[in-house]
């Protein structure tokens, strides 16, 4: 579990791509401290294992069903990517509680500076799109940002001068893929009332009927 908040600007040292899997080298220092094989780093919001690692690098396995649904195929040597170690109890959660299990990949639309902030406007998978609320939390490339408005294909969030200089949203540009992770408390809701019928089945519609028979009314 990972609260969103970037600690450190890492560096891909080698990506390694085979039929159904992969391997990525990262350079890190600060998530190093205090880590050991078979913990979890988050790279740009997915949770992976280090399964070595040295005074300044560290190496993760990528399984086939990771590199089919985020962006990280698109790393490269050289490439900056946002590093968070995993949640420790007794840690500030500053963001939200951020799994880092990528429920999609979106892109970014357009950057619009506004005051001192700078505006992003997401496009996101349709199926995604339910699950974003305005003013709720939402992880882009592990990041969590507070989501300003909802359209009809699209999401908004707000930057402050911190969070653009501290991480890859600040060296990405118009078009540039982004991995997403909607709030997971909501997909847990959503599940449990049923409202997402592509995964929960056989289910009753949502009505007054069916909140006050489970306690909600």
């Amino acid at each position: 579990m990972f609260t969103g908040i970037v600690e450190e600007l890492g560096i891909v040292r080698a990506l390694r791509l085979l039929p159904d899997s992969g391997q990525l080298t990262l350079e890190g220092k600060k998530v190093l401290s205090g880590t050991q094989i078979g913990d979890s780093i988050a790279i740009n919001g997915v949770c992976l294992t280090v399964i070595r690692q040295s005074d300044l690098e560290f190496t993760v396995d990528v399984m086939a069903e990771t590199l089919a649904k985020t962006n990280l195929t698109e790393l490269k040597s050289g490439s900056r990517v946002n590093l968070e170690r995993a949640l420790q109890l007794q840690t500030r959660l500053g963001g939200h509680l951020v799994s880092g299990h990528v429920d999609g990949v979106g892109s970014i639309r357009r950057i619009t500076p506004w005051g001192i902030a700078q505006v992003y406007e997401i496009m996101a998978p349709p199926d995604l799109l339910p699950y974003i609320l305005p003013k709720g939390s939402i992880a882009i490339d592990g990041i969590s940002l507070t989501v300003i408005d909802v359209e009809a294909d699209y999401f908004t969030v707000s930057l402050i001068p911190h969070t653009f200089k501290e991480t890859t949203l600040g060296l990405k540009g118009t078009g540039a893929s982004v991995n997403l992770e909607t709030d997971l408390i909501g997909k847990y809701v959503a599940r449990f009332m049923g409202l997402n019928t592509s995964i929960v089945k056989d289910k009753p519609a949502l009505s007054l009927g069916f909140l006050a028979e489970h306690g909600f009314v």
